[in-house]
Parts: structure tokens; C-alpha cells; sequence
């Protein structure tokens, strides 16, 4: 994708400093990987914060022709935007803040998670002022974050009194070091869950994300919920091959300017270039999600990591210079071959040659932060689903 003088016609591209680059054959593989991982579960897909930064509808409409008949989503916007592109599917909303969204789960056929006794007591007095309607049940089982404790949901399993209106179609938990595989909480919340599991009898049961669905086993109960795997993420210890990168982001570039030895290149004047340079300068920065902390130098944040990111064109990879700003990123390719690059081509940012992991790691960070950092100033290209794929 960084071959030489690739367009410096904007055409398609006006007005877009920055482009993503998404493969949609690969998000439907990894989901099907995934899914052989989870038999014999189902496996459903998570794609909230906007599909993980690369787009809810095609996201989900790729995944959704593919079979996946199961999503999670964030907030019931989500889910109701979602419904569009997934007709039949059953669709949960996680953070169900109630009261208020009642309507919207209903209109959009969607399945709020019940996360508190709060949550239970409004949404059975809703289902029976306006019918029964299907929700799922977190408990928290040591991520303490979200979900009923555990003794509150045996009581309330064991409730010979609950309201009919009350009929959950999944209870679940979520996973606090899934990443970690020997960490011992896992153990604990699987052995805590399964007790839940049981005194829910006949209600599917939910444990894994993406790390839990590679833990196997037990851990798989009748649903798993991928998300970052879906996209190409690594997760904690598990790493590649299991799923393949989603994504390519690139920045166009601006100019490209010589500066000599001695000066400085950015805010700051924290770099200080220790030969003349030949120096590209990006339409990318922290407001795309381009991290500050990718900075080659000026981030004190980062401590005793000096170096910084780098971006990777004409076969080599190309160190950021000084600070990344709001709208621009400068790279050194003084080691390309003179006339290699010029105005109006593009700068991988992380991709195929630049792992997304590896750039949230030089970044201070995790590949979640960087995909659904991603803003509205990238043109988005779809590489479709092959046909009969």
C-alpha cells in the first residue's frame, strides 16, 4: 500500500488527510475462527464504541451476513443503530442505564443487561406496565465493576416470587484477567459462575471474551462474546495466528522539507536532528487518535522509553520526529532514496507492516485504545467479503 507516488490526484481522498484501509474478508475469517474456537458455544460478536473505530454498519452488516446471530453493544443508540444492519439478530446493550431507555429496547427489539438490583426491580415494573419483554443478567463474579453480587442473584434465582415479567434469556459475567491465563482470580470467578450457571437453570449462561474463549473449556458455557480478536488485536499472551489484522492506517503527506544538523523539528524543540534530514510531514495527529505519547521525544510521560513511534513506507520503517501535534506527525526518511516519497503519498501508521499492538505498546497502551480512538477525518475504504466467502 506505500508503493511510490501511489496518487497525488486527491479524487476519492479530498478532503481526507488520513485513510483506513479495512478488510472485511479478514473480520468475517477471524469471527469464524473464533467461532471454532467457541464450539460447541455460540459465538457472538462485540462491536460497540462504533465497531471497535472501524464502522458499526459495515461491521456489522459483514458479520451478520456471515451467520453471527448474537451482538453486544455499549448503549441502546448503538443497539438500535445495529438493529438496521442485523434484522434478526439478538442484540444486548451492556451499559443499560435505566430508567430511560425502556422504549428504545423494545422498539428495537433490543436486550438490556441488568447489571443491579436497581436495574431488576425498573425493568420488571416496566415489563409489567407494558408486557413482557426478554433482558440478560450480570452478576459480578471479581471484576467489580458491573453485575448483581453473587448473593444477590441466588436469591433471586431461588425467588419463588419473582414477577413472570421478569424472564432474563442469558445471565453472564465478565472476565477481569482472561489476558493472564495462570492468574488465579480466573479459576475463582469460573468456579463462582458456575454455580451461578446452575441456580439459573435452563437460561443460557455467558463468561468469555476474546481471552476467556482462548482459555477453552470450561470457560466457554453457551456463549462466548469476542471483540478485539474479531479486529486483530492480541490478547494478553495469546498472540497471532489466531487472528489476523483488520485494519490499515495511513497519513497522507503534506510536504517533505530538508533541515540540517543542529536544528530542532517540532514543540518544544525537543529533537534535535544529529544529521541533515530529509523530514515528512503528515496529516495525522492526536486528534485522529495519532497518540501524543507516540512522540520520538518531548513525552515525559513516558519515562525510560526515549524512543518513539514510527511509520513505514518504500519497504522501511520511519521514525517519528519530536512531538506529535494536533494535525501533523513528522517523519525522518532521510534513508529513502531521494524522490521515493513525495507530497500526496501515504505513511503507514500500523497495518500489515506496522502490528497495532506494537504501536499501542510503544504508545503506552492497549490496540482497544488505539482502534476506537480512530475519529471522523479518515476516509474509510471496505475491502468486501468475497463472494461465496
Amino acid at each position: 500500500m506505500n508503493e511510490p507516488h501511489e496518487s497525488t490526484e486527491f479524487d476519492a481522498d479530498e478532503g481526507f488527510g488520513a485513510r483506513l484501509t479495512i478488510d472485511l474478508q479478514m473480520l468475517v475469517s477471524n469471527w469464524r475462527r473464533m467461532r471454532e474456537l467457541s464450539s460447541p458455544a455460540r459465538c457472538a460478536a462485540v462491536i460497540k464504541a462504533d465497531g471497535y473505530g472501524l464502522g458499526a454498519e459495515a461491521v456489522a452488516t459483514s458479520l451478520y451476513t456471515a451467520g453471527c446471530r448474537d451482538f453486544f453493544v455499549a448503549t441502546a443508540r448503538e443497539g438500535a443503530f445495529v438493529r438496521q444492519h442485523a434484522p434478526e439478530a439478538r442484540i444486548y446493550v451492556m451499559n443499560c442505564i435505566l430508567p430511560g431507555i425502556e422504549e428504545t429496547c423494545r422498539v428495537a427489539g433490543l436486550v438490556p443487561v441488568l447489571a443491579s438490583m436497581e436495574h431488576v426491580a425498573h425493568w420488571t415494573h416496566a415489563c409489567i406496565a407494558n408486557g413482557d419483554h426478554p433482558c440478560a443478567l450480570q452478576v459480578d463474579t471479581g471484576m467489580n465493576r458491573l453485575g448483581l453480587t453473587i448473593q444477590e442473584a441466588m436469591t433471586l434465582a431461588d425467588d419463588v416470587t419473582r414477577p413472570s415479567g421478569f424472564s432474563p434469556v442469558l445471565v453472564m459475567s465478565h472476565l477481569a484477567c482472561a489476558d493472564e491465563p495462570d492468574h488465579p482470580l480466573n479459576d475463582q470467578q469460573l468456579s463462582a459462575f458456575k454455580a451461578i450457571a446452575e441456580a439459573f437453570d435452563g437460561i443460557e449462561a455467558s463468561l468469555a471474551n476474546s481471552a476467556g474463549t482462548m482459555l477453552g473449556g470450561d470457560y466457554l458455557f453457551d456463549l462466548t462474546r469476542p471483540g478485539i480478536s474479531l479486529f486483530g488485536g492480541a490478547v494478553g499472551d495469546h498472540v497471532r495466528p489466531l487472528t489476523e489484522p483488520v485494519v490499515t492506517a495511513e497519513a497522507r503527506i503534506i510536504t517533505i522539507r530538508e533541515a540540517f544538523r543542529g536544528e530542532t523539528v517540532s514543540y518544544g524543540g525537543t529533537m534535535t536532528l544529529r544529521r541533515d534530514s530529509r523530514i515528512a510531514v503528515c496529516s495525522i495527529g492526536y486528534a485522529d487518535g495519532y497518540m501524543r505519547s507516540l512522540s520520538g521525544t518531548g513525552v515525559t510521560l513516558r519515562g525510560h522509553h526515549p524512543v518513539g513511534g514510527h511509520g513505514f513506507a518504500c519497504g522501511q520503517p520511519l521514525p517519528i520526529l519530536g512531538r506529535v501535534t494536533m494535525d501533523m506527525t513528522a517523519f525522518d526518511i532521510t534513508d529513502l532514496p531521494e524522490g521515493s516519497l513525495r507530497a500526496g503519498d501515504f505513511i503507514e501508521l500500523f497495518g500489515a507492516n506496522v502490528p497495532l499492538d506494537d504501536v499501542a505498546a510503544t504508545a503506552g497502551t492497549i490496540g482497544y485504545e488505539l482502534l476506537t480512538l480512530l475519529g471522523q477525518r479518515y476516509r474509510r475504504h471496505y475491502l468486501p467479503v468475497r463472494t461465496g466467502n
